[in-house]
């Protein structure tokens, strides 16, 4: 049997976490946040190199390096719960920057299948992020880890929209799809126009769990998701997964050189104005 030292955070001694099964030293202060384990070989394949380090439940975790920086990917499975989780142990052994790295349905037309959606907010319709703090809290990304999915996007040439994300509890019902049978009571029947009115651009399940818990514990977070879902000219398709791996990997590199300018400048935020 395990030995866990603590009911109140089990860990084992060597500092092994319960659920990701990592202890101190096996992920880089950078970690991407794919839900599907899945995707875990397919982002760390565009690496310069990478092992596996753990897979233990949905929590897959590879730890490399990517042009010459430190960098690991842990999948989170599906949802806010499964994702706290991962942030809370990831956050126990030394991360401290995260980039979710998923997939989204957009509900603003203009928004192709394929394309990538960099989320600067997210509205809280999970539950998860209300059992840390009040629902006034907002949950919005920090700007060092937006900007530079932003320059990494701009830097492959990739597609890719900026805007508010809606994460909810439920695939279905809670981003207003009908349910088995067609159950779809009224107040799942006008979401989807209500966010699009609001200016909110797409639905996805983890990143307001996210970025509310790395605001509560002073980490930093970003999301990148390539669109699967059109629900605006109803087209499904798998495409873009590449796409957002690669800018969410290019995304690190330029935050490793921002942390690095900030060190030697002796500041603790980067500004363009730094480089000069």
């Amino acid at each position: 049997m395990v030995r866990f030292i603590s009911a109140e955070r089990p860990q084992t001694e060597e500092g092994y976490q319960y659920h990701i099964d990592c202890r101190p030293g096996d992920v880089s202060r950078y970690v991407l946040l794919p839900g599907d384990p899945g995707r875990v070989p397919k982002i760390s394949s565009l690496w310069d190199e990478a092992k596996e380090i753990a897979f233990h439940r949905e929590y897959r975790t590879h730890t490399g390096k990517y042009k010459g920086v430190p960098i690991s990917a842990t999948s989170t499975g599906i949802g806010g719960p499964s994702t706290a989780i991962a942030v809370e142990e990831l956050a126990a052994i030394g991360a401290d920057t995260f980039i979710r790295v998923g997939s989204t349905g957009a509900i603003q037309p203009g928004m192709k299948i394929g394309d990538l959606i960099i989320a600067k907010a997210a509205v809280r319709l999970e539950g998860t992020s209300k059992q840390y703090v009040r629902v006034e809290y907002p949950a919005v990304a920090d700007l060092e880890v937006t900007l530079a999915l932003i320059e990494a996007a701009e830097t492959l040439g990739v597609p890719y929209h900026i805007g508010i994300t809606a994460s909810t509890d439920s695939f279905y019902l809670g981003q207003g799809r009908s349910g088995l049978n067609g159950y779809l009571p009224s107040f799942a029947k006008n979401i989807v126009d209500d966010l699009k009115q609001a200016n909110v651009t797409n639905f996805e399940m983890e990143a307001a769990t996210l970025y509310t818990l790395a605001n509560i514990y002073g980490l930093r977070a970003g999301c990148v998701c390539a669109v699967f879902a059109n629900r605006v000219t109803n087209e499904f398709g798998t495409k873009g997964e590449k796409e957002a791996a690669m800018v969410a990997s290019e995304a690190v590199k330029i935050l490793h050189e921002w942390d690095e300018e900030k060190e030697k400048a002796g500041k603790k935020v980067w500004f363009p104005g730094l480089r000069a």
